[in-house]
């Protein structure tokens, strides 16, 4: 029994699959599967139950699970100790970012970080916020990077940046040609949502019931993209973060108008499992995402 050993159980567990497991490990799925029966012999016991389809996890396979992901964590923890702050920074950072921080700020930055780290890699993957939350919790991802970070006691919550909320519509929109509106203003008009269960719906429903406005929602969707897609169809209206919409504003195919709610700001956080020692390159990430982050949100 090894620690790569361990490391092969664990990814086996945490993805669910002998396959992928193996994939993640460079080894064989045949030598991956000889591996856990290897200590299932060893531990006199049965990690997994491989009767259904696809397996499932016994109560002593969770606790050996458990056991291992703390001991790997450890490890980790005390190579970052005695490793010289001068060593250079190599492996690779998982990160999962929702759509709308991923595919503009984050993919930016990464290419930003690597080339001045040409060791390391960044590896991005963008996800639905609920995605997002799972890999970082089923160490998927090192960390995580989302609007309106839920209060997990799990996790470990560093806030990035608060990001000004405007009002999203077509150039030819009438509210184009404002210089600020009001949110009275949007009474009764079409407006084009984010899906109710999403923490910015909540957040924007909130505002504007607290100044009695109703609007007439027409659309919903999970993500900025779509959203965008649909204003710049003159679908209707929306409230978006500003500088997702920078682009948009920028070559003239959407309006953002400020909004007379300047309390009305989407918060975003960096989230990692609470007990997971962070390696310098993860850690180095980090502290560059929240230096890039301190006006970004303008």
């Amino acid at each position: 029994m090894n620690l790569e050993t361990l490391r092969l159980y664990c990814d086996v567990v945490r993805l669910r699959s002998f396959s992928r497991g193996a994939s993640a490990n460079e080894v064989s799925q045949s030598a991956a599967s000889q591996a856990v029966q290897q200590l299932e012999a060893d531990l006199d016991v049965n990690l997994l139950d491989r009767t259904k389809r696809p397996f499932t996890i016994t109560p002593e396979g969770r606790i050996f699970y458990e056991a291992c992901r703390d001991l790997l964590d450890r490890y980790e923890q005390a190579k970052a100790r005695i490793s010289s702050p001068r060593t250079r920074l190599d492996g690779t950072v998982r990160v999962a970012a929702i759509y709308s921080v991923g595919l503009h700020d984050v993919s930016r930055h990464l290419q930003i970080f690597m080339s001045a780290h040409p060791q390391a890699k960044v590896r991005l993957e963008c996800l639905h916020p609920q995605k997002v939350v799972e890999a970082v919790i089923n160490d998927e991802a090192d960390i995580g990077i989302m609007s309106y970070p839920p209060p997990i006691r799990s996790l470990t919550v560093i806030p990035w940046r608060s990001e000004k909320m405007v009002l999203v519509c077509h150039p030819g929109h009438r509210f184009a040609r404002r210089r600020l509106v009001m949110a009275a203003d949007l009474n009764g008009e079409k407006f084009v949502a984010f899906d109710p269960d999403l923490g910015i719906r909540k957040a924007i429903d909130r505002s504007l019931k607290q100044r009695n406005v109703k609007v007439n929602v027409v659309m919903e969707f999970d993500n900025i993209e779509t959203i965008k897609q649909a204003i710049a169809i003159d679908a209707g209206v929306s409230i978006l973060p500003r500088p997702t919409v920078l682009k948009e504003v920028g070559i003239g195919s959407l309006a953002a108008v400020p909004l007379d709610i300047p309390d009305l700001l989407r918060p975003v956080g960096i989230i990692h499992r609470k007990q997971k020692q962070l390696s310098p390159t993860v850690a180095r990430f980090i502290e560059s995402l929240r230096k890039a982050g301190d006006d970004a949100g303008e």
